[in-house]
């Protein structure tokens, strides 16, 4: 079983910047897709950005258009770690962010992961 648990969310003016952090357990014993989701109300639950820790070689990790160019997604092996830094932030990026981890890169990707965090909430002001 595959625990997360997020922090790092709370209140920023906009133009500021949070880091987001995603602690990994349970499962080390080969890679497994880790990454973020986010959800404002009456919006559509987005997939933000998603990396691979462990395992061989890590693809390149993956950042959605929206967040491109403000938002960066960085892991630690070794401390089963995945951080989203968020820089520039505006008021639509408001919303609870969630760290999710799947072994399958098609539910990652496609579909809906397996593992959920609790949540974080960021919440930009004008």
């Amino acid at each position: 079983q595959v625990q997360l648990v997020e922090s790092g969310g709370g209140p920023v003016q906009a133009g500021g910047s949070l880091i987001l952090s995603c602690a990994v357990s349970g499962h080390t014993y080969e890679g497994i897709y880790v990454g973020w989701f986010r959800q404002s109300p009456g919006k559509e639950r987005e997939r933000v950005g998603f990396t691979l820790i462990g395992g061989g070689s890590a693809p390149t990790p993956y950042i959605a258009d929206s967040v491109e160019g403000r938002f960066t997604i960085s892991k630690d092996n070794a401390k089963r770690m995945v951080y989203l830094q968020m820089n520039s932030l505006r008021p639509e990026d408001t919303a609870m962010y969630y760290c999710a981890a799947d072994l399958s890169p098609a539910r990652v990707f496609g579909g809906t992961p397996k593992y959920w965090g609790q949540g974080t909430q960021v919440t930009v002001s004008p």
